[in-house]
């Protein structure tokens, strides 16, 4: 034992709660297309919903991606991986954490669904274009 405190994944609630953070921005911002033809007043609101999300979201996300990078090399990992090295029972509960991280993850549900109402905005602003 190193004396260093292993990593550990955050509880489901904190994971998805910056997750659906993550998709109220997201649709913040692909809804700011309709409301701009329809209620203008409401753009600047609701900009400012999709930008403080994004950055409580972003920032989340920054810090999971800088923990999984130090644990990957304060173990020297990718070293003992390569170098077919026994690990220590404290270096296989950090590889643990890193899988099981990656695994809950909500990360690739939330990709798609930005990429979906990206999408769909795109298919609203044109049919409001020639609706109006």
């Amino acid at each position: 034992m190193t004396g260093r405190q292993l990593p550990h994944t955050v509880s489901p609630f904190v994971s998805y709660g910056f997750f659906f953070l993550g998709i109220i921005s997201a649709v913040a911002f692909r809804v700011i297309i309709v409301f701009q033809r329809l209620e203008p007043a409401w753009v600047r609101p609701v900009w400012y919903v999709g930008v403080i999300g994004y950055i409580g979201f972003f920032m989340y996300r920054f810090a999971i991606t800088r923990k999984r990078k130090k644990a990957v090399r304060d173990y020297q990992l990718i070293e003992k991986i390569k170098a077919n090295a026994c690990l220590a029972e404290e270096e296989r509960e950090v590889v643990m954490y890193l899988l099981s991280s990656i695994k809950k993850s909500p990360e690739d549900i939330n990709y798609l669904l930005i990429f979906l109402l990206s999408i769909i905005a795109i298919l609203a602003d044109v049919g409001l274009a020639f609706y109006h």
